[in-house]
């Protein structure tokens, strides 16, 4: 038999967090990566150097023997990879008329809206006085995004007078991302829900869990989140489900939300394997990484059931160590699992994570923050 191909593009740490769960399932793995020197080149079973608005990278992804399926680590897909997919016949999962949603804040928010499902308020802005009237009627205080190409806290700002958005807005107005506000919601927490839908329309959920964020940056995620409600558990899974269902959605869906105390309410939408999902790689029964690849090719999926009473995960950030992996010398938790990403280290940088489970919360989360600290500064800081 010939053991099917993924294509995926991009070569960050996702899609070599993909490459194990490939090998045990029997499927190639063709990343498309930036560089040899990109975090999945290694790992990938074929590499393919490139970029995706290279035309001729994007053909020899898809060149024979042809993939099984085109999937992505990131949304910032241009249309012509899509057609260039359809043109010879390789199904791209999720497709562009989902995606567009987790591209494009103003369309995921008026899809939002029409679904009848829980948005913060918001509005498309192309001048200072329509920013100024939402702030008046918000408060005096709002949240401005670009409505493309943000992430880990870029394209965001929280304002106060409507000169702050005169930069994005001029930006918007030459061409570049659009911009939308929004209600600063105050919420207790931030949590994720996370799905994986396969194209015949099957839906798994993960437990729903918090998502601690320190400068727009995700610090760690506790699974289960501590203290939800049975019903509240229910709705946030409910909203992930029929987003998936409702965009047809294939593949992971990660949906940020915030818990006001009372509900959730949606803040942005990842269609991929997602940060708040790594704690599925040891804490769950079927990782995001192995679920996203049996969802893309349609295959059976997996259970979400956790395997322990709490996991958390710890991001590592780059910070004072260069040498990463000279790190597991000196962690002695024989319970921390630790998962670095073979990237450069740089201030800020997401370099590697590490997962940890047990049966106390706050026993598991201290330990969990711990090793990521030893690993990434050699001991707490």
């Amino acid at each position: 038999m010939t053991p099917p191909i993924v294509a995926v593009i991009g070569g960050g740490q996702l899609a070599r967090m993909m490459a194990p769960e490939a090998t045990e399932l029997g499927i190639v793995l063709r990343v498309l990566v930036e560089s040899e020197e990109a975090a999945a080149a290694l790992p990938a079973h074929e590499t393919v150097v490139g970029l995706p608005r290279d035309p001729d990278a994007v053909a020899r992804l898809l060149a024979e023997p042809r993939p099984a399926v085109l999937t992505w680590e990131h949304e910032h897909i241009p249309a012509e990879v899509f057609a260039a997919a359809e043109a010879v016949g390789v199904p791209a999962r999720p497709g562009l008329d989902a995606l567009i949603y987790a591209q494009d804040k103003i369309e995921m928010r008026r899809r939002m809206d029409a679904l009848g499902l829980p948005n913060p308020d918001w509005a498309p802005v192309t001048t200072e006085a329509e920013v100024a009237d939402f702030l008046d009627s918000h408060g005096g205080e709002a949240v401005l995004k670009t409505a493309r190409g943000g992430y880990d806290g870029k394209g965001v700002r929280v304002i106060t007078e409507a000169t702050d958005a005169s930069d994005w807005l001029a930006a918007a107005a030459d061409g570049g991302p659009r911009v939308l506000i929004e209600q600063k919601v105050p919420y207790v927490r931030e949590l994720a829900a996370l799905a994986a839908r396969r194209p015949s329309g099957d839906v798994v959920t993960w437990p729903v869990v918090d998502s601690i964020q320190r400068d727009g940056v995700c610090s760690e995620v506790i699974a289960p989140a501590t203290g939800l409600t049975a019903q509240e558990e229910s709705e946030a899974r409910e909203v992930a489900t029929r987003i998936a269902t409702e965009l047809g959605v294939v593949g992971v869906l990660a949906v940020e939300m915030f818990d006001t105390g009372e509900h959730v309410l949606i803040n942005e939408l990842a269609m991929r394997p997602h940060n708040s999902g790594h704690w599925t790689q040891d804490g769950s029964v079927t990782s995001q990484f192995e679920q996203h690849l049996r969802a893309v090719l349609d295959l059976p999926l997996g259970s979400t059931a956790a395997t322990a009473p709490v996991t958390v995960m710890a991001n590592v950030l780059g910070g004072a160590r260069e040498d990463l992996p000279a790190a597991l010398a000196d962690v002695h938790d024989p319970d921390a699992k630790i998962h670095l990403y073979a990237k450069g280290v740089r201030a800020g940088r997401k370099v590697g994570h590490v997962n940890l489970s047990g049966a106390d919360a706050d026993d598991v989360y201290g330990r969990a923050v711990a090793a990521a600290a030893i690993v990434r500064d050699g001991g707490a800081t």
